[in-house]
């Protein structure tokens, strides 16, 4: 089982059609929608499991002309993949962070292990989960916090910087 992170911007704010259309596609290729956090601005992140083959590209004009990067082969870290699917818990805010090119796999996890703790320095934000690409281009954290200035004292915390933050959909929660 491998999971895909889709990128989606809907050409218009009907995130609805958009979400069905992709968890659609998803069930067709035998695949499952683990979760899809739309953005304030209405961008959708989208992480889908596959058992077997390569995941499928999604079709822009089925999605009404969205502009769609991925599929991208992600680790989800943080979490356990089973919990997540049972518990499909909310996020308030989510945190892009494009790594540096010689960041390599192994050396982000042992740092993400030794700083996870300083989280407890910030107790008012929950870490929640963290998707990082295989390709190691980037990551995306989800948290839970009152505001967009508590995250931004979590990822000082452990030392990590910010290439894009997004408050999440409250409808969407």
């Amino acid at each position: 089982m491998s999971l895909y992170l889709y990128e989606i911007t809907p050409a218009d704010t009907d995130t609805d059609h958009v979400l069905k259309e992709v968890d659609a596609l998803t069930q067709r290729h035998g695949g499952e929608l683990i979760e899809a956090q739309v953005t304030a601005a209405h961008r959708i992140f989208a992480v889908a499991e596959f058992s077997e083959g390569d995941p499928p590209t999604l079709d822009a004009s089925a999605l009404g002309g969205a502009e769609v990067t991925g599929p991208h082969q992600v680790r989800l870290v943080g979490a356990e993949l089973e919990d997540l699917k049972a518990a499909r818990p909310a996020a308030g805010y989510l945190v892009e962070w494009d790594l540096p090119a010689e960041l390599d796999m192994d050396t982000y996890l042992a740092r993400k292990k030794a700083k996870a703790p300083r989280y407890a320095d910030v107790p008012e934000v929950s870490f929640l989960r963290t998707y990082v690409r295989e390709d190691t281009v980037k990551c995306l954290c989800f948290y839970d916090a009152p505001d967009e200035a508590a995250v931004r004292r979590a990822r000082d915390a452990v030392s990590t910087p910010i290439d894009r933050l997004h408050r999440l959909d409250e409808d969407r929660r």
